[in-house]
């Protein structure tokens, strides 16, 4: 099975547990062992493997979110990127030619492409194959997973099939309704639209080449932020004839606030939190090193973090984004592919951020013009390259870097450092890469 995922999405409903860079997809919520949980991401990934061990995952996201899902799923999964954000159909189409021109995908294999978080059973990717065999076989240039609704949903759109059968030709799309015009379309047998749906490789790529000019996937990628920003639904589906439907019917939610991720939950609390007796229907979600106490709360979310502190009614809590985009500050945590860092102090010259660096992992090899900066090793052994010269370095170690010089961090073992940053300007962009042979 070869599939896409698509992982976009920002971090303003979930606030404060995501941000710009970790989106509720990274989030660990889904408990798999005693103090051990798993994202929604490698919920997903886990779930494709235990299916189909063979399936080829290829996920097309930003490039903000590639360090992220290396350090959760590993370096051998596939990622797209997309140069900059423009809509589900360039998205897919990207990745598309990716899987062609990258990866030598033939044309008449099968593609699958579904979001990278819906929380599921087994048997929604065992729905996934089914997909795929529908379109191998060709009888329809586009298969659709329809989800049988439980509820008028207005947050969703709806494909109205033609008949009641498990696969079905669709008559129309529907945008997101009312509640009344919701039921009036369930009433005549009409799906949720999921922005799941399964063609042969060549149905896009050529689609792809009717809408846009370009030659291949490298073409495409150097033009990807001229393009159109238009929804697969609109560039596609919904002016294709030859389309079929598949029925869903099992276990699917859509987790995108905090009303449905705390739904999620299996226990009511996740780090350090107390809840008296007189509380009710109160989940807590706690990341910082305090605890946190809980006393007669009713239908609330209580969420800490670096990023900052949420206490909500759960039905307000709906109503996050617009105070969130007010709230101005940098990125006080985030997953890289060789580990993350937790910013602990910002002062107006200095920031002071804890890193921790994953066994057999390090740093790029860099440089900074505009501040020095001081490493001291908490715990964990490795090597650190200062202008070339490389020393071992273990718990209780300092290491001083002036502006300009070019340095790195190699952990041989889980390595936890504690980075002060000091200058008079102190930006992420002020940073320039090397090769470690120059």
């Amino acid at each position: 099975m070869n599939i896409v995922l698509l992982s976009g999405g920002s971090g303003k409903r979930l606030w404060p547990l995501s941000n710009d860079i970790r989106s509720k997809q990274f989030i660990k919520i889904f408990k798999t062992g005693e103090n051990e949980y798993e994202s929604m991401v490698q919920r997903v990934y886990r779930q494709i493997r235990k299916i189909d061990s063979d399936a080829t995952v290829t996920i097309a996201t930003s490039k903000s979110q590639v360090s992220a899902i290396h350090n959760q799923l590993g370096g051998d999964v596939g990622i797209s990127v997309e140069p900059c954000r423009r809509d589900t159909f360039p998205a897919i189409a990207l990745a598309t030619a990716y899987l062609h021109d990258v990866k030598g995908v033939s044309l008449d294999e099968a593609v699958v492409v579904c979001p990278v978080d819906p929380y599921v059973e087994d048997a929604y990717f065992e729905a996934l194959k089914q997909l795929g065999d529908l379109a191998a076989k060709g009888d329809a240039n586009l298969v659709l997973m329809g989800i049988e609704p439980t509820y008028p949903s207005e947050k969703y759109g709806y494909i109205i099939p033609c008949g009641k059968e498990n696969i079905s030709m669709v008559e129309s799309f529907k945008e997101k309704p009312d509640a009344k015009t919701a039921q009036e379309y369930i009433d005549r047998g009409a799906l949720w639209n999921g922005g799941v749906f399964a063609y042969q490789l060549k149905y896009v790529l050529n689609k792809a080449h009717e809408l846009i000019a370009f030659e291949d996937y490298y073409d495409l990628f150097d033009k990807y932020a001229s393009l159109e920003k238009i929804s697969f639904d609109y560039a596609v589906a919904e002016k294709e004839d030859n389309i079929q439907v598949m029925r869903y019917g099992g276990e699917w939610k859509d987790i995108g606030t905090w009303i449905t991720l705390t739904g999620a939950m299996e226990e009511t609390s996740i780090g350090e939190a107390i809840l008296n007796s007189e509380c009710d229907n109160v989940h807590v979600i706690n990341e910082l090193n305090v605890p946190i106490l809980c006393m007669g709360l009713k239908d609330t979310v209580v969420s800490a973090s670096p990023e900052g502190i949420l206490v909500s009614n759960k039905d307000q809590s709906s109503y996050i984004k617009p105070f969130v985009e007010q709230i101005n500050q940098q990125i006080m945590f985030a997953e890289k592919s060789w580990g993350s860092f937790r910013v602990l102090d910002v002062e107006e010259n200095s920031m002071t951020i804890r890193v921790t660096l994953n066994a057999g992992h390090r740093m790029n090899y860099h440089s900074h013009q505009q501040r020095d900066e001081v490493w001291t090793i908490i715990s964990g052994k490795g090597r650190t390259i200062v202008d070339g010269m490389e020393q071992p370095v273990s718990a209780g170690d300092v290491v001083t870097m002036q502006a300009g010089c070019r340095h790195t961090i190699i952990a041989e073992t889980e390595l936890k450092v504690i980075e002060v940053q000091l200058g008079e300007e102190i930006s992420v962009h002020d940073k320039q890469k090397f090769n470690l042979e120059e």
